[in-house]
């Protein structure tokens, strides 16, 4: 049965503690673990204390993102991706999602693949490639990324597929799913109803089901092929007034997948 986890990231800007607590009042399989400033997103002993007393694995690591994570672990990206790696393989997690290179990082970039598969190698854990979305400033696109944030340009092994992304992008998903084919090995949970043509740069994450995204459809082709990777919600929920609200949209996001994927929804 694919396993459907919760990024501590959906509870942000609550503590990663509060993403372990979250994830175990809805009901998740497990949690994803987004690499932060803050100490136990890098603590072996942290996160598995957290695993203990909340009884939910970490389905898998979220590599620093630069932008937000400049000095964690250093300022080199291979550095910081075995760590994360490390990191993963030693709290029993078998995935890390990593972003691809930023284009002034030409060393890495250059090197990207090759570390990813290095990496792979020497720890076990699958390296997934995250869709990224084209930047827009001042009404023109920029390219941020190298070569390019669709991993369709990449000869990488494995994939995360974002629906959030894939709309900022201007990316049916379901297409997207289909030229991943084998490639895909993890998928983060979420909509999206804006593209970047649209003047809107934000990346939305809403609840499945409310953009534009063909999620469900994505969903039950997962489940009709067998699919063995994991489905991590990554949905925005700032806005909650209340613990309350914030866990129902929480439980809204968990069935949706249970109900696509064919599991047993709470009542």
């Amino acid at each position: 049965m694919i396993q459907v986890g919760m990024s501590a990231s959906c509870v942000y800007p609550l503590a990663c503690e509060d993403g372990f607590r979250f994830a175990n009042l809805a009901g998740y399989d497990g949690v994803e673990v987004m690499v932060t400033r803050e100490p136990v997103t890098q603590s072996v002993d942290g996160l598995k204390k957290l695993i203990d007393t909340y009884e939910m694995p970490v389905l898998s690591i979220h590599a620093p993102v630069l932008l937000l994570t400049h000095f964690v672990w250093g300022r080199d990206p291979q550095i910081k991706l075995e760590k994360s790696a490390e990191l993963a393989a030693n709290v029993g997690a078998s995935t890390v999602v990593v972003h691809p290179p930023f284009r002034w990082q030409s060393t890495y970039a250059d090197k990207f693949l090759d570390i990813v598969r290095q990496t792979s190698e020497n720890t076990g854990i699958t390296i997934a490639v995250e869709n990224m979305f084209p930047w827009k400033v001042r009404n023109s696109q920029m390219q941020a990324y190298a070569p390019g944030p669709d991993p369709r340009e990449l000869d990488c092994d494995a994939i995360t597929l974002d629906f959030s992304h894939a709309a900022l992008s201007g990316h049916d998903s379901m297409e997207l799913t289909l030229e991943y084919g084998e490639r895909l090995r993890h998928v983060h949970l979420t909509d999206g109803s804006a593209a970047a043509d649209d003047n809107r740069i934000f990346d939305e994450h809403l609840l499945p089901g409310y953009g534009k995204q063909p999620v469900a459809e994505v969903l039950q082709h997962l489940a009709a092929m067998e699919w063995d990777g994991h489905v991590v919600a990554e949905v925005n929920t700032r806005k909650a007034k209340s613990e309350e609200e914030r866990l129902s949209l929480l439980v809204e996001t968990l069935d949706f997948a249970r109900l696509h994927l064919g599991q047993t929804v709470s009542l």
